[in-house]
């Protein structure tokens, strides 16, 4: 254990004895070279309260151990030059990494040590880091996915020129405490060029990434190969290789994004292939061998209160992971932009599309207009559908805007969706779900630091034979009051007012059961503190952020949190 966080510690040593040094020197006389630490805590906790008619149960969480936390504490340090950092995690009983599992774990999470040498950059330890938009490349973290690909390794940068830089890479991905055994490496080149006659930019930039399996991966690959038929057996490949180029153009209200990639030969799973076993049984989901690709593009247009974005992407065979043994969002070298816009409102964001990676051909339309100060529109189409041209996901998307004077607001407007639970689901045969959902959000002010705010959301559901699919209608209600600066406290309830064909059944009536899924917030806030606790009662389903999703258990309970940045 100490051989393995020796640096880790030491980096830590050196922040407290520095800091120590500081304040006594500060107490004599000022000094010109004083350092900067800052850093930041989140803390969340969970009390578990088993309700089986929800699904809330069958878990270890639910079952025997009744609590759960998760926490990050960065400390960051500035000075001499240096950047330097380092992070504590625990995971306690979380179901953050497996819903239906539980992880403990603790120790250092993170560190790095940062130094720029005249044109010559230097950054060691685990680093986040992203070339063009993350189509071949981005290590970043995303908590409430429980993603970490932080890049454990060496980065350097030298700007070989104004306005152009190169860096380069190698190292292994994150694996919670430890490292996925494939090595990574890769480099990029990225300029900026701009006219002062026309006010034209141009912002080009081209990179590749590589990957070597290591012996583990690839000899767990051919083992599960060799129980294939003949038919569907290949030869793995050790190394494969992702290129990038990319460009951003500018000019006046015009900004247009386009970005290609390719990536050789590798192993991934599909998960809609079929084999057939031994035994003559057929499962769905097998290892498959293929060059991928991806073209993406967003233009971009704002002036005199218009603003209007269009994008387009294809994918073909993009699942790049440190090893093809990963699924869902484990082990993922790459970030593949979504083609949906971010809803947030409860009902509307019930349905989100993750990104397909084996195929997909998508494109949506956002446009706003500012009518006047008071008044603005806003309206989004968005629609994806595998290469074979079947519709996997639609959305239309309606918003007014409207605020009078300095005393209340009100947003409304209504969402049309198309979901295709046999790919977003897994369910096989399963028809399009369709949806439309109005809502509304009112906000009035009594006085500058006292306002109320109201929402509420409808879902209807189509039918399958005449019963609704899915869990069927919902209605959700909010209730916002906030007392500022400190004081925010809600009450919501989302009521299965028809319900579907997934609905808990009454064992006494034999009826799907109209259920609510009340829950209850109190957030204090003191200047960079923030705590809450929630009393939750929610429905399964999937969250999303950036177009990766994952399947979000029904939970029962308390949770609490801590939020402070100093």
């Amino acid at each position: 254990m100490i051989s393995k966080y020796w640096l880790p510690i030491l980096i830590m040593t050196i922040l407290v004895q520095t800091v120590t040094a500081q304040d006594a020197e500060n107490e004599q006389t000022t000094t010109t070279n004083q350092g900067r630490l800052s850093g930041n805590l989140q803390l969340n906790g969970n009390f578990f309260m088993r309700d089986s008619s929800i699904g809330a149960a069958n878990t270890p969480q639910y079952d025997r151990q009744l609590f759960g936390a998760d926490s990050w504490l960065n400390l960051n340090y500035q000075n001499w030059g240096f950047d330097m950092g380092i992070r504590f995690d625990m995971f306690n009983n979380s179901n953050l990494l497996n819903p239906t599992d539980s992880y403990s774990a603790l120790g250092i999470g993170r560190w790095y040590i940062s130094k720029k040498i005249n044109k010559l950059g230097i950054t060691a330890g685990y680093i986040y880091d992203i070339i063009g938009s993350g189509i071949i490349f981005r290590a970043y973290e995303e908590r409430p996915l429980a993603i970490d690909q932080a890049l454990y390794g060496v980065r350097l940068t030298y700007d070989i020129a104004d306005n152009w830089t190169i860096k380069g890479f190698t190292g292994r991905q994150k694996k919670q405490f430890d490292t996925y055994g494939s090595v990574l490496r890769g480099a990029a080149i990225d300029g900026f060029f701009a006219s002062d006659s026309s006010g034209v930019t141009l912002a080009p930039g081209f990179g590749v990434v590589g990957r070597t399996l290591d012996d583990g991966s690839m000899n767990n690959l051919v083992a599960t190969l060799n129980t294939y038929a003949k038919s569907d057996i290949f030869t793995p490949k050790y190394n494969t290789y992702a290129f990038s180029a990319y460009n951003t153009l500018t000019a006046g209200p015009i900004s247009w994004y386009l970005e290609g990639a390719y990536k050789t030969a590798d192993a991934f799973v599909d998960p809609f292939k079929e084999r057939i076993t031994v035994s003559g049984d057929t499962i769905v989901g097998r290892y498959v061998q293929g060059k991928g690709s991806v073209l993406y593009t967003s233009i971009s247009y704002a002036k005199s209160g218009l603003g209007l974005t269009l994008e387009g992407k294809r994918t073909e065979n993009f699942d790049f992971r440190s090893s093809p043994q990963e699924t869902a969002v484990r082990g993922l070298l790459h970030y593949i932009p979504p083609m949906t816009r971010v809803n947030t409102y409860r009902l509307l964001a019930r349905y989100a599309a993750a990104t397909q990676f084996v195929g997909e051909q998508a494109f949506q339309v956002d446009a706003s207009y500012a009518v006047n100060k008071k008044l603005n529109l806003t309206a989004n189409f968005s629609n994806i559908t595998n290469l074979d041209g079947d519709q996997l996901y639609r959305e239309i998307f309606t918003e007014i805007y409207y605020k009078y004077h300095r005393k209340w607001t009100l947003t409304t407007g209504v969402q049309l969706q198309q979901y295709n639970q046999e790919v977003y689901y897994g369910k096989p045969e399963a028809p399009l779900l369709e949806t439309v959902t109005p809502y509304f959000d009112f906000l009035y002010k009594f006085n500058p630091k006292t306002s109320i705010r109201l929402e509420s959301q409808y879902m209807n559901m189509s039918k399958e034979h005449g019963v609704r699919s899915d869990y069927g209608n919902w209605v959700f209600g909010l209730a916002e009051f906030t007392l500022a600066p400190h004081w925010a406290v809600t009450v919501s309830d989302m009521f299965n007012i028809d319900p579907g064909k997934l609905s808990p059944v009454d064992a006494s009536t034999g009826k799907q059961e109209k259920i609510h899924y009340p829950r209850f917030d109190i957030y204090y806030t003191h200047h960079a503190n923030r705590f809450s606790v929630s009393y939750v009662k929610q429905v399964e389903g999937i969250v999303c952020s950036g177009g990766i999703c994952r399947l979000e258990p029904a939970f029962s309970g308390v949770k609490m949190s801590v939020n402070s940045t100093f």
